[in-house]
């Protein structure tokens, strides 16, 4: 499926904003460490309206691409297949260029998310809390639903979002209760807690920290850490961090675009690691 490694190839990640993507140091890196001296990789600032026209213009030397918001979900209707990853969220954030022409979308944000909890030696959890509704829950929900054996409490704002996060368990086999964004102080004493909420959201729960916390995954990486984070760390807890899950769904996606396995997630990683030092 995949082209021949020595040939020049492209990829890129799109979306709107695009500007703060840490996609190219990651890819680069790989590519630096692979060996793959004529591929490139680079960032486009592409709006949904833009999209159809960008994906035509695409030449043969388009290996794949990485999709950003609000991209995830309108490119589905231009492709010419999905994996049963995305499908399941309705959301592609690769879509792999082959040989033939198809454009074929996966996810890698909910496998990633399964590796980046592994790497933390979190294999199973009889329940967890998700904070938040948007469409990074609905990817933990699907990464939780191959991990937590029991029920999941997400704490939401909304009663129309309270009902969006059932439906996404009932579809992804996840036994969802929600609850009141007011009481999700609560959460934070369950086994594994995923905050998926944009930046500064969860900081007024730092305070609510307990004395023995298990396990947080902030999605955030950027500002890092996040005050939930810190205090979560300083409290004794596990922290998997945004970057972490960066990383993992990076991996694959190299590794889908390239055809080379493993991909360098040390490598990787230190890159990320140097580019957020610097901002």
């Amino acid at each position: 499926m995949r082209v021949r490694a020595t040939d020049a190839r492209r990829a890129a990640v799109l979306g709107s904003p695009i500007a703060h993507s840490l996609s190219p140091v990651l890819h680069r890196a790989a590519y630096r460490e692979l060996g793959l001296d004529d591929w490139s990789y680079d960032r486009f600032e592409v709006d949904e309206e833009a999209l159809p026209g960008f994906l035509e213009e695409l030449g043969s030397e388009w290996a794949g691409l990485s999709l950003t918001m609000p991209l995830k979900r309108a490119v589905i209707p231009l492709l010419d297949g999905i994996s049963g990853t995305a499908a399941s969220v309705e959301a592609v954030n690769t879509v792999v260029l082959t040989d033939d022409g198809r454009r074929v979308g996966d996810n890698t944000d909910i496998p990633g998310m399964v590796a980046a909890l592994r790497e933390h030696g979190i294999e199973q959890v009889e329940s967890a809390a998700v904070l938040g509704a948007g469409a990074t829950a609905s990817s933990a929900l699907a990464a939780l639903a191959r991990v937590c054996t029991g029920e999941v409490v997400a704490y939401v704002r909304s009663a129309e979002r309270a009902a969006e996060m059932r439906q996404w368990g009932e579809r992804l086999d996840v036994s969802v209760r929600t609850a009141d964004w007011a009481d999700a102080e609560r959460a934070l004493r369950a086994p594994l807690v995923i905050a998926t909420t944009p930046a500064g959201a969860t900081d007024a729960l730092a305070a609510a920290v307990p004395e023995r916390p298990a396990t947080l995954f902030d999605v955030l990486y950027d500002p890092w850490p996040t005050e939930l984070a810190a205090r979560w760390s300083a409290y004794g807890g596990a922290v998997v961090g945004g970057l972490d899950l960066l990383v993992h769904q990076a991996v694959l996606q190299v590794e889908k675009m390239t055809g080379r396995s493993p991909a360098p997630l040390g490598a990787m990683r230190t890159a990320g690691e140097h580019a957020l030092a610097g901002r």
